[in-house]
């Protein structure tokens, strides 16, 4: 049970911050599309990457020395980016949740998730097989610590996923989404600048 709540409290502590994927989770949640194929998703893959460094892979970033820099790198271009994007919804303004019209296909929801925030996210195979995967391995029960870092991470995603919904009135608003928009790409540009000061 130590190791259980181990893992599940210090995945859920890293998962918490606000993050590209996390915000791509809460502006599905908020239009109410694919809710639950966006949060699985997310929360499968984690369960991968969790696994591949509880298993013993957490020496990756040791054992290749330019693997770290590349992902630093190649994450702050693209979070650059992605908050460029957001800063323009933000600053174009006039729209406002709408819980009606045509929705975008399962597949390019999915697409979206896998291609840009979440395999292609540095912080989360910093996070998930580094990080976890490196301070499992000072726990005897490395399964049970594992298995308390995967539901930490369901837990977080169908909770934000569908959390998400609450807010729709106040989203209904243009001002509040234009409010989302600049929070998120402000602390996408955050991110970004930390990884290229070689911050975590």
């Amino acid at each position: 049970m130590p190791a259980f709540l181990s893992g599940f409290f210090l995945s859920l502590s890293l998962i918490l911050a606000i993050g590209a994927q996390n915000a791509f989770v809460l502006r599905q949640g908020l239009m109410r599309q694919h809710v639950f194929a966006v949060c699985l998703f997310c929360a499968v893959s984690d369960a991968l990457l969790i696994t591949a460094g509880v298993a013993g892979f957490g020496a990756l970033a040791t054992a290749v020395p330019w693997f770290e820099t590349a992902m630093r790198y190649g994450g702050a271009a693209f979070l650059i980016w992605y908050g460029w994007k957001n800063a323009y919804s933000a600053w174009q303004g006039g729209a406002a949740l709408q819980t009606e019209g045509p929705a975008q296909t399962r597949l390019s929801v999915i697409l979206a998730t896998l291609a840009a925030l979440t395999w292609l996210n540095p912080h989360v195979y910093l996070d998930t097989v580094v990080l976890i995967g490196s301070i499992s391995a000072q726990y005897p029960d490395r399964l049970s610590f594992g298995i308390g870092a995967v539901l930490a991470s369901f837990t977080f995603f169908f909770s934000l996923g569908y959390g998400a919904r609450l807010l729709s009135p106040v989203f209904r608003l243009p001002r509040a989404w234009q409010v989302l928009d600049a929070l998120i790409a402000l602390t996408m540009w955050a991110i970004a600048a930390g990884l290229l000061l070689g911050g975590h």
